[in-house]
């Protein structure tokens, strides 16, 4: 038998590297799919430069909001971040990982493999809600990595290609036909 969670496929990485252009590409083909919990709780005092542990907590709620969601939907989830990724975001900012954060991410399964974006300056680039540098967003990259290979996922780093040939690349790495 199945287990749900072996359809939900996780898109991480660093900012600014392609996650949600890649995300809304598979929305479009007709994958369902759960935003990003970063730029979703962004506003109020849940600012990330304003109090970094309530972001955290506002993230780790939101991802588990997304994954008890998942199970609706009918065929493969990808998500723009998972649980792991609040572990990855408290070690970053050099905060202590509450025990619930950890449970939960161990608790709150994807499938094994991870599909992660790797640094790529040539697309990167700031906005009103993305205030990392690229070299903070290389820091990010290698912080949520880690956390998902301590875990035990099979990383799957995407290539430097453009976001059709992601597409198809994500597509065949996931092995849908088994899904």
């Amino acid at each position: 038998m199945q287990n749900d969670s072996d359809r939900f496929f996780v898109l991480t990485g660093g900012p600014g590297s392609g996650k949600t252009t890649l995300i809304e590409a598979l929305q479009a083909k007709g994958f369902a799919t759960a935003p990003e919990a970063g730029r979703g709780v962004i506003g109020g005092p849940a600012l990330p430069w304003q109090d970094r542990g309530l972001f955290a907590e506002l993230m780790l709620s939101w991802e588990l909001r997304s994954w008890h969601a998942a199970p609706a939907e009918a065929g493969p989830v990808f998500f723009d971040r998972g649980v792991a990724d609040t572990i990855g975001y408290l070690r970053l900012c050099g905060l202590p990982v509450p025990d619930h954060v950890t449970s939960a991410a161990e608790k709150f399964r994807y499938a094994r493999r991870v599909f992660v974006a790797p640094p790529w300056p040539e697309i990167f680039s700031q906005d009103e809600e993305r205030k990392q540098t690229l070299d903070e967003a290389e820091r990010t990259f290698r912080s949520v990595t880690g956390v998902y290979a301590e875990l035990g996922y099979e990383l799957v780093p995407l290539p430097l290609a453009s976001v059709e040939e992601r597409v198809r690349f994500v597509i065949d790495r996931a092995d849908l036909r088994q899904i």
